[in-house]
Order: C-alpha cells, then sequence, then structure tokens
C-alpha cells in the first residue's frame, strides 16, 4: 500500500510539473499568435481542458476487479506510458482534431483519471486487465482515451460545425436580400476634388428613394442638410449616435444618409451611394465598406472613390454576376509642387495650412504662428464635429482675420476649406499594421494625395493648388509620393457577425469573448485572393475589459462594437461604469452621468482641460451610441445630446483661445502636456480624481512631515480660480521657489519630498499647498488635537482639507 502510495504522489507531482511547462508553452504560443496575428500557430492553443474529477464507489464494490482482477498501479503506469509513446496513437489523434499539444494535455488528464479512480470503468479496466495479461493490444486504449479527450476539449465533437460558422470564403451569400437583386453598379472614379461625389448625389437626389453611406458622420450630415435644405429632398440622417428625421412628425423619408456602419441591408432602395469605397482596405473599419458593397438592397448603385479601388470591386462583383460600369474623373483645379520648401515660419501667408501627424506639432506650431501676429484656425481628430465645423467656418469667411490652418490629416474628408498652400510640416505618421502594431512610417501615396488634394478646392476662391513640406529634406520624398502611381487595393476587409459570434458560443459555452472571437479568427477561412481578417485588437481589448460582468451575450458584443479610443482611460473607465450599470439593471440616467463627468462645465484653462473635455465628450458619445441600442437603460437621450451640444461650445471656446491654453500649461503652475500619441495618463483625464488624489496625498505628507513646512508656504487664501494653472504670475514664482525648497530639505530623507513632486508636476499649487498647512497649523493649536485628533465640532481633521466641491473641469471650492 506504501509503495502504490508512492507512485501516485510521484505521479501527481511528475503530471504537476508537465503541466506547469505545458501551460507556460501555451502561453508563449498564444501570446505569439496574438501578437503576430499568425494563423500557422495553430488554434488548439487556444483551447483550455475543462477538469474530470476521479470517480469514486461509495459502495465499495469494483465490478471490474471482479471481472478481471486487481490491477498493480506500477504496471498500470507502465502501460499507459507505452500507449503515450505509440506514433500511430498520434497519429490517430491527429486525425481526430488533436495535435500534439492537445494530445499531451488529454493524456495527462487521462492518466491522472485511470490512477487516482478507485474504480475505473468495467470495460475499462477489463482491457487494461487484459493488455497486463498480454492477450490484448495497448492501442485498444484509444477509444476510451478519445471518449475522455472529447469530454474535456468539447470542440472536438464540433470542430466541423466551427468550421462551417467560421467559413468566410463567400461572404456575398450572408445578403439573400441584396442577392434577389438585380443590381447595377456604377464606379465613380477619380482624385480628391474631381467631382465624383457631386455627380453621384445628383442621381440619389432624383431618384424615388435612396441611401447614401458615408466615412464621417460630418459627411453624412452635409448630404443631409444639403437634401433637405438645398435640394427639397426630404431626407433622414442615421448615425451611430442620433437619429434625425426630415418630417416633423417622426414619419421616415423615402431617403436617408447614414454612417456606413448603419447601412440596412434588409431595406430597399433605388438608389445607393457608398463614399470612399477605397476605405475597403481599412484595417480595422474595413468590413463596413464590404457589407455596404455586397449587402445594400438597392436597384443602383454608385460607388465612389480612388482608381485604385475599381479591380477590386469588379473582382467582389463578379462573383455574383454583377457588372461594374467605370466613369472616371479628372481633377477640377491644378495642383502644383512647390520646387521648395517653406523652412520657416515666418514665410507662412494667407491660405496656408500646415498639416502635422502629431497634436504635440499642431500645439507648437499653431503658437509660434499667432506669436508673429497671425491668428490660425486649428483641427484636429479628437475635437467634435461642431467644434472642427466652427473652425473650418473662421478659417474660409474672407472677413475673418484668421487666415492659416494648422490640423492633421482629419482634413483629409468630410471638410470643405479654402486652402491655397497644403504645406506637410512632417511626412512620418504613426500607423497600425495588419498585425495590430504600433508604427511610424512614411505616408502612403493614397494618403499624401487625398490630404495635399484638399488645396485649390473647386469653388473656393483660390483657382489652383499649391503643396510643399516645411523642411528641404522631406520636399524630394513627397514630390516622389505624388508622382507615384496608388498601388492597387487588394483585399477588402472582413468582421465576425454578432450571430456567428452566438453559433460559436453555443457549442463552447465556458469560452469567454474574446477567446470566442479568437477561435473563430483562427478557424476561419478566407478568400486571401479578395478578402482579409479586420483587426479585432479593440474589440477584444473592450471584452476583456468587461468579461467580469455579468451580461448576456448579445449585450456583451454590442458593447464590445462600441466605437471608443481605447487609449482614453477616462472613456473606457465610464465604459466599464456603463455595463456595470447595465448588468445590475439600473438606469443610467441625466443625473448619475453629471455625477461621473463633472456637469456643469467651464471653459478650459489648460490644453490638459482642453483634452479632458475632448474624453468628456467621447463619453456622451458613447451614452448615446448605447442608448440607441438599450433605450430602456439609457433613458435620457435628449437630455445628454443637450448637454454636448452646449459642451461643444465650451471646447470651441478652449479652441480659440488654444494658445493662451498653452502658455498656461507651459507655466511652472501647471506643467503637463499630453504626447504625441494623444494618450495621457489616466489621473489626467479624470480630473475630479486626479485632484482628490493630489489631496489625499497631501493629507499624508503633512500627517506624516509637519516639519516640512518653510518660510514660503504660508500665503493668503486664493479664490477658486487659484485652482488652475492660469493663476497669478505671483504664484508661479511661488511654486518655483516652493519646488527648490522642498527638495533641498528632504534630501536628507534620500528621495525627494512627495509635496514637491505634486508641486512640479502641477498637480496642486503653492497656495492650495499654504492654505492646507495653515489649516493644520490652526488645528494642531487646538485642545486634543494629539489625543482624538479632531477639532472641537467633532469633525475628523484629515478630511477637513478635501472638502471641495468640484465645480466643472476648471477648478474647487470650499463647500
Amino acid at each position: 500500500m506504501s509503495l502504490t502510495r508512492s507512485l501516485v504522489r510521484l505521479v501527481r507531482e511528475a503530471e504537476q510539473h508537465l503541466q506547469r511547462i505545458c501551460c507556460a508553452s501555451s502561453h508563449m504560443v498564444l501570446h505569439r499568435r496574438l501578437k503576430g496575428n499568425n494563423k500557422g500557430q495553430g488554434s488548439d492553443s487556444l483551447f483550455s481542458p475543462l477538469p474530470a474529477k476521479p470517480t469514486f464507489n461509495p459502495d465499495d464494490i469494483n465490478v471490474g476487479e471482479e471481472l478481471g482482477g486487481q490491477i498493480n498501479r506500477g504496471d498500470l503506469l507502465r502501460v499507459l506510458n507505452m500507449f503515450y509513446k505509440r506514433p500511430e496513437i498520434k497519429r490517430l489523434c491527429q486525425e481526430k482534431g488533436l495535435d500534439n499539444r492537445l494530445f499531451h494535455q488529454a493524456f495527462v488528464s487521462f492518466r491522472r483519471l485511470c490512477m487516482e479512480s478507485e474504480n475505473l470503468p468495467v470495460e475499462l479496466h477489463i482491457i487494461l486487465s487484459d493488455i497486463l495479461q498480454e492477450s490484448g493490444h495497448v492501442d485498444d486504449i484509444f477509444p476510451y482515451f478519445l471518449k475522455h479527450a472529447k469530454e474535456i476539449f468539447p470542440h472536438l465533437e464540433c470542430m466541423d460545425d466551427l468550421k462551417k460558422i467560421s467559413d468566410l470564403r463567400l461572404p456575398a451569400n450572408w445578403y439573400p436580400d441584396a442577392r434577389a437583386v438585380q443590381r447595377r453598379i456604377i464606379f465613380h472614379a477619380g482624385p480628391t476634388n474631381s467631382g465624383k461625389t457631386y455627380h453621384a448625389l445628383e442621381r440619389f437626389m432624383t431618384a424615388k428613394s435612396g441611401v447614401y453611406c458615408g466615412p464621417l458622420k460630418m459627411l453624412a450630415v452635409e448630404v443631409y442638410q444639403k437634401m433637405n435644405k438645398e435640394g427639397g429632398t426630404p431626407c433622414d440622417l442615421v448615425t451611430g449616435e442620433e437619429r434625425r428625421f426630415a418630417d416633423p412628425d417622426g414619419d421616415a423619408s423615402n431617403h436617408v444618409a447614414c454612417t456606413v456602419e448603419m447601412t440596412s441591408t434588409s431595406h430597399k432602395y433605388e438608389v445607393a451611394v457608398i463614399d470612399e469605397v477605397q476605405m475597403l482596405r481599412d484595417n480595422c473599419r474595413g468590413w463596413a465598406w464590404t457589407r455596404a458593397l455586397l449587402g445594400v438592397c438597392a436597384e443602383e448603385i454608385h460607388v465612389c472613390g480612388e482608381e485604385a479601388a475599381v479591380d477590386l470591386v469588379k473582382d467582389l462583383c463578379m462573383v455574383v454576376g454583377e457588372e461594374v460600369e467605370v466613369r472616371k474623373y479628372k481633377r477640377l483645379t491644378d495642383l502644383k509642387v512647390l520646387d521648395y520648401a517653406l523652412e520657416s515660419i515666418d514665410k507662412v501667408r494667407p491660405g496656408d495650412c500646415i498639416v502635422c501627424f502629431s497634436k504635440n506639432d499642431i500645439y507648437a506650431i499653431s503658437r509660434q504662428i499667432e506669436k508673429r501676429g497671425h491668428e490660425c484656425a486649428v483641427i484636429y481628430g479628437g475635437l467634435p464635429p461642431g467644434t472642427k465645423l466652427a473652425q473650418a467656418k473662421k478659417f474660409n469667411d474672407p472677413n475673418n482675420p484668421c487666415k492659416i490652418l494648422v490640423a492633421t490629416d482629419a482634413i483629409g474628408m468630410g471638410l470643405n476649406l479654402s486652402i491655397k498652400r497644403v504645406i506637410f510640416y512632417s511626412l512620418i505618421k504613426p500607423t497600425m499594421n495588419e498585425k495590430g502594431e504600433k508604427e511610424m512610417d512614411t505616408i502612403t501615396t493614397s494618403q499624401a494625395l487625398q490630404i495635399g488634394g484638399r488645396a485649390g478646392r473647386y469653388g473656393t476662391q483660390f483657382e489652383d493648388g499649391e503643396v510643399t513640406t516645411f523642411k528641404t529634406e522631406d520636399l524630394h520624398t513627397l514630390k516622389k509620393l505624388l508622382n507615384s502611381q496608388i498601388e492597387n487595393i487588394e483585399a477588402a476587409g472582413l468582421h465576425p457577425t454578432a450571430e456567428q459570434i452566438e453559433l460559436f458560443a453555443y457549442h463552447l459555452p465556458n469560452a469567454t469573448l474574446s477567446n470566442l472571437i479568437d477561435i473563430f479568427v483562427s478557424l476561419s477561412q478566407v478568400d486571401d485572393a479578395n478578402y482579409f481578417m479586420c483587426n479585432i485588437d479593440d474589440f477584444k481589448f473592450l471584452a476583456d475589459m468587461i468579461q467580469h460582468v455579468p451580461l448576456e451575450l448579445r449585450a456583451r458584443y454590442v458593447f464590445c462594437c462600441a466605437p471608443i479610443n481605447r487609449k482614453m482611460p477616462f472613456v473606457c473607465t465610464m465604459f466599464l461604469k456603463f455595463a456595470r450599470q447595465y448588468s445590475q439593471g439600473e438606469p443610467i440616467t441625466f443625473d448619475w452621468l453629471c455625477r461621473q463627468i463633472g456637469w456643469p462645465f467651464q471653459a478650459p484653462e489648460t490644453i490638459m482641460d482642453l483634452v479632458h473635455l475632448e474624453c468628456v465628450f467621447d463619453v456622451l458619445d458613447l451614452y448615446l451610441w448605447l442608448s440607441y441600442r438599450f433605450a430602456d437603460l439609457f433613458p435620457d437621450a435628449v437630455t445628454v445630446r443637450d448637454m454636448q451640444l452646449e459642451l461643444d461650445q465650451v471646447i470651441q471656446l478652449g479652441v480659440f483661445n488654444i494658445t493662451r491654453l498653452l502658455r498656461n500649461t507651459e507655466s511652472p503652475v501647471s506643467n503637463r502636456t499630453g504626447d504625441a500619441e494623444f494618450e495621457l495618463t489616466p489621473a489626467i483625464h479624470h480630473k475630479g480624481s486626479l485632484h482628490m488624489q493630489a489631496n489625499e496625498l497631501l493629507d499624508e505628507e503633512i500627517n506624516n512631515k509637519p516639519s516640512l513646512r518653510g518660510p514660503n508656504s504660508i500665503g493668503k487664501q486664493g479664490n477658486k480660480k487659484q485652482w488652475n494653472s492660469s493663476s497669478t504670475s505671483v504664484s508661479e514664482v511661488d511654486t518655483d521657489k516652493y519646488v527648490k525648497m522642498m527638495n533641498s530639505s528632504v534630501s536628507r530623507h534620500g528621495k525627494r519630498s512627495l509635496t514637491s513632486q505634486l508641486l512640479k508636476k502641477g498637480l496642486i499649487t503653492a497656495q492650495m499647498l499654504a492654505e492646507l498647512q495653515k489649516e493644520w497649523e490652526s488645528q494642531q493649536a487646538r485642545p486634543g488635537f494629539e489625543d482624538g485628533k479632531s477639532d472641537d465640532r467633532g469633525n475628523d481633521v484629515q478630511t477637513r482639507s478635501r472638502k471641495y466641491k468640484r465645480t466643472g473641469t476648471g477648478g474647487r471650492k470650499r463647500k
């Protein structure tokens, strides 16, 4: 008995060691596969075995032992190891869907079951007994091993079904309504400013019914307004966050302007317009254009985009027997590449647009321009649509002194701008490759033409356009880009649908949503000649974030489709709060939302204030997006939209005064700047929690080190504006002196004072610290301070310094 126990113990230890090695190997394989999106790594690394417990007989009757005799555990282990080493067994397992990794995991589980079970299944006991008595063969164990493997890896039973569900080789078959219509495809091919979209919209306007599918909300709104005001064609607006009806009574119109993701594949139209179809190649959003092209139910489809997409569109339509008529357009105005670079901000002139691919560059250039006495407009992707339009209107207005624009590539689509000369400040742009990895690379020919082509737009005051670079060394590269032929688009994006994921979940009920997506992608079969799987890292990021939140699969899928920037921690935090509230069945009301975002809003005083307000705007966008999918638990969409319009006005005010915000940010009082990639720390994003954290840390600092008070720390109590970085210039000097004093006073401790770190980072000001320390001194002088740490009114002294009430994003006031 002691020998048997020793064998069992040794087997368990060996199994645990092997399991650790296997898990580590599995983690590395999965990490490499997810990082590289390499299907060659195999999908089996995504499956984890279910636990299998040894069997125990409460009746103490071992039928197998009575029929086949008792089996020695040592002999049993020897037989099982012989089975594991058989190459024929491994080959049979591979035919059944068990690769080397899964085979090993299944064998470890099967061996544990055999060694630890008091009573083996009768048939297995007899087979093992026959093998030990040399009347059977070790391969006879295989049926029982395979049965056990299917129990711990349920996907083996439904692998064929999973492969059928994830077969994406014929996406056109997903849209039977569109296949039932004899569709006519007309491709309007041409560069920027060639009138291709104009001609498509002319047909859209005269049709009995139609849908416009645009890449941006601003373009959809522009078409909506143009149809209702200028064209006299009633047209509704449908975006992810908004619904507008042309009819005051809310009756649907025959024409709809929508963002491409919101395109209906069930409603029938006479005419459909799909704008910027070259976005088929986009690694993140390409699936939406593929869906619109293959799935929209319209008799006549007008596709607008670059000529580089013509061949791909023809190939996709040829599969379903549809021919494509191509109409080519030329640029309406001349575009000239200058032979010289700008080289200096002093050489800017009215009508110039300086294009940057970094937010820091936008800040630096705009400040340099205004230092030289020029007023400039600023446009970048993080701004609300209303603010972008306001800046564009300011720049386009001939009576406005603002004649220079500083912008990112956000001007490439959706804005009509009166630009004479486009100046590329840099040609290096952060991009996302097909593996989901961030890279810094030179812009493509398509991007150079899209952005540079905004100069000399037809119908503006300029009859032609010019394009150049800021740096002389970039000019040759720009000329090469603009003179190059745009490479043909080779493939269109695809994305798993909610229905496909639900079918996967039916077969794999224990898998997480992120794991289901991974398995789907790994098993998917795609026609590589025409399609590719879009990057789903953002989807998986959100799925992992809310995995612990109890949600139904469909609701979880919808939440993970939310269009948010995962680089914005404040937005992600609110997304998680929304999911938690929803899971608890608690309505996300206007009042609840106000408490989270710090409404009412105040005009920003620093760039950090402005960036935070942009994040708040994204949170309101997220609320509205969810409100049209879960209207019962997001009931205050109308009120939130009004709040968003108010916030848009506040952000506009901040952008109009962006140079003042920059000066405030660079002052010693608020020495905080965002990085070039629009990433900020969570504390900066959530300004309220940042200030509360600073107060709590200050309490700890003052409690632990009261001797660090210095003569410069005593000052007058400031008003609430002294909380901002735009406080008095005296505070800037005092802060500088105080930082030096604090640093020197704590040098003997071997580390920098926490207070000095907060001051240096701009999280607090010297006035705030002085007020807190003055209050602390007054509390120390009161009786009972040392004993009870409370004042004569029974208040906890440590909470006194935190008794502030947030007043929007600008500052705090005493209660």
